[in-house]
């Protein structure tokens, strides 16, 4: 038989972040000392009462069919949450829990895309948001943040890119992969615009809770009753409470996309996983001080770290104020080592240094890598010496 797959994946892009990481697990399989530094969540377990109230749950039975929108004491707790973090108001009707941030995300595309709508996204970019819009039937179009304005879209950008097919933008802010951090002045000439175009905001705020130094988050959504009503929050308790596992996230926004959102969630995943929805209920009413003690970690291994990779030849950073990547450009270093690009350069570093980063060319910033600083400082000074002695042997010859 002549298989012949569905167009829609066939123009799918492959994961830079899943084909390092199958290497470096290969490697590490073959009894090499890889290093990872890919991961895209905490290197922290899920708080204990969090563990406690799924638990509990399932011993009381709480393992049938909820709502396809999610449990009302799971809506209750994002609503108090939204409430209590950034003062916004919002009804029941106006949240739908999904199976993770991701497809919460997902979800909200399908519903809100005809073939050939646009959805502008600023890079550097995660590496799902194009493949979604794309699953969709829409078009990426891409704004490049440039480094000397910290990877950060401006207004005038942001005008100059929207035409007639312009459906909504994406701001995720702390940035993956750059942890960088929008202002509530930029937000407002991003809003402005796009009340004026009515074009629809897509706030992905995933981590928003690993804030460093004196910076402060802001939700779009909060600036103004106009904007609010303009803008659909994303967001879930994978990073800030270190529960990527448990695939819980969530949309908060206008009535009429939630409920789409709603129907089709009905006719794919039927609800969130049940003792997951638990889980997250316990997450948002209960104490904090886990996702306090984990933000502290992340910001004094940024602290440690960041002078030191700095310091390697040919590497530049803009130093994150969120999030836990670093995303130095390191064009200079691979083409000082004979490397003609960026992703050779990575890929000897995870043969030779065995060291695994994420080529920047998966985010739209071809002379950038991430590294992650979700793991302990131990491995990460360890894995940044790796780097500078590579780079260093090769300058030597």
């Amino acid at each position: 038989m002549e298989l012949k797959l569905a167009n829609r994946v066939m123009a799918l892009t492959p994961s830079t972040t899943l084909a390092i990481t199958a290497k470096a697990k290969m490697l590490k399989e073959q009894g090499e000392d890889v290093i990872g530094l890919g991961a895209g969540e905490p290197d922290f377990n899920t708080p204990a009462h969090i563990l406690d109230a799924a638990f509990r749950s399932m011993n009381e039975g709480h393992t049938k069919y909820t709502p396809s929108a999610g449990l009302p004491a799971l809506k209750k707790a994002i609503i108090d949450k939204l409430q209590r973090d950034h003062g916004l108001t919002y009804k029941p009707n106006e949240i739908i829990v999904a199976n993770g941030a991701k497809h919460a995300l997902y979800t909200l595309f399908q519903v809100i895309l005809n073939d050939g709508d646009e959805v502008i996204i600023p890079s550097p970019y995660w590496v799902s948001y194009p493949e979604q819009v794309k699953l969709a039937g829409g078009v990426p179009v891409y704004i490049e943040g440039s480094e000397e304005n910290q990877f950060k879209i401006t207004p005038d950008q942001l005008q100059n890119a929207i035409t007639n097919k312009t459906r909504a933008i994406i701001i995720n802010s702390p940035s993956n992969p750059t942890g960088v951090i929008y202002t509530k002045e930029e937000l407002q000439g991003i809003g402005d615009i796009c009340l004026r175009e009515n074009i629809l905001i897509i706030s992905d705020e995933i981590y928003e809770k690993l804030i460093y130094g004196h910076h402060k988050h802001i939700s779009i959504a909060q600036i103004s009753p106009e904007l609010k009503e303009q803008t659909i929050i994303i967001n879930g308790v994978s990073k800030s409470h270190s529960m990527t596992g448990w695939r819980i996230g969530y949309a908060a926004g206008n009535k009429q996309i939630i409920e789409a959102m709603t129907n089709l969630a009905s006719h794919s995943t039927s609800n969130p996983t049940t003792t997951a929805q638990f889980a997250a209920i316990a997450a948002y009413n209960g104490p904090q001080e886990p996702v306090e003690e984990m933000r502290q970690a992340f910001e004094d291994r940024l602290e440690i770290i960041f002078d030191q990779l700095v310091s390697i030849p040919g590497f530049t950073c803009v130093k994150p104020q969120g999030a836990f990547y670093l995303f130095p450009n390191v064009k200079e270093a691979a083409q000082q080592t004979g490397y003609p690009n960026v992703d050779e350069f990575v890929e000897a570093l995870l043969v030779e240094a065995k060291v695994a980063v994420i080529p920047g060319s998966g985010f739209g910033t071809p002379d950038n890598i991430r590294l992650s600083y979700a793991t302990s400082l131990e491995q990460l000074e360890e894995a940044v010496g790796r780097i500078h002695r590579f780079v260093n042997s090769k300058l030597e010859k």
